[in-house]
């Protein structure tokens, strides 16, 4: 049985990467790498398998490889920082991306290292995830960044859900232990901006300090929406910038924003 999906179409781009790093090909390589990381006291597999239970072998040894990766570069090149190790796990995603793909051809694997860096950089205030019919998936990202980013940053890291209907965003927090977040959003004045937002009420469900961070808005529509992104400072001065397809960073020195649309930067026509 093959180690995971696709392994034929994608082998030929992992050993590259093994090679690159001092690794046997195959199997016997990623085994290797797994060990490097146990021996460093984590399991990237486990970790990826605890965090979401239904993904494919792939992603889970797409994880160790980069891991791995990381560990090699900080031995290389001293650069030990979270956010240095987040962009070099990107380039063991990347390696799993298949030729020919959209992933590969948008680098998608590099792209999530980066915006792992950037939810470990400082600069970042507040991460928001624009959830839509994806919002049980964005619930367990959300929990996983609030648990561990802050272990290595010194202010700590908001993170966000926008984008659910009221009553979807009560259910949500209720099942994860969130705290929902009720707005009302007034038409009529504010100019559709965070000036037409009221928060009703907040309601922490649970005790879990590591789930109440995550704040659980609901939105009537888009403008309300909107104005709620304003209202926890995703909006900003700074340009939005696609670092791969189907997610958008705004603002890096104020919060990091995924939706579900590509929008290429206003400043650089040419996605990254």
């Amino acid at each position: 049985m093959a180690l995971f999906e696709d392994y034929e179409g994608r082998i030929p781009q992992v050993n590259k990467a093994l090679k690159e790093y001092g690794f046997a090909e195959g199997e016997a390589g990623l085994n290797e790498a797994r060990e490097l990381c146990k021996s460093r006291g984590f399991d990237p597999y486990e970790i990826c398998q605890s965090t979401q239970q239904i993904c494919f072998e792939d992603a889970k040894w797409a994880y160790v490889l980069g891991s791995a990766i990381a560990i090699k570069e900080a031995e290389k090149t001293g650069a030990k920082t979270g956010s240095d190790a987040a962009a070099n796990i990107g380039k063991g995603l990347q390696a799993f991306c298949l030729p020919g793909s959209v992933a590969d051809d948008r680098k998608v694997g590099l792209g999530h290292g980066n915006l792992g860096a950037r939810l470990l950089s400082e600069e970042t205030q507040c991460f928001a995830f624009l959830a839509g019919h994806e919002s049980f998936a964005a619930a367990e990202g959300a929990i996983k960044i609030a648990a561990n980013a802050n272990k290595v940053r010194k202010n700590k890291l908001r993170v966000i859900l926008n984008g659910l209907g009221k009553d979807a965003a009560q259910i949500i927090s209720r099942i994860n232990g969130f705290t929902y977040v009720q707005t009302k959003f007034d038409y009529f004045n504010g100019n559709g901006t965070d000036k037409a937002l009221t928060v009703v009420k907040e309601v922490p469900y649970g005790s879990n300090p590591d789930r109440l961070i995550v704040k659980c808005y609901g939105a009537d529509n888009v403008p309300e929406g909107v104005a709620i992104d304003a209202k926890s400072k995703v909006a900003g001065e700074c340009a939005e910038v696609s670092i791969f397809p189907r997610t958008i960073i705004k603002c890096p020195y104020t919060c990091i924003s995924i939706n579900k649309s590509f929008i290429r930067s206003p400043h650089n026509k040419t996605p990254m």
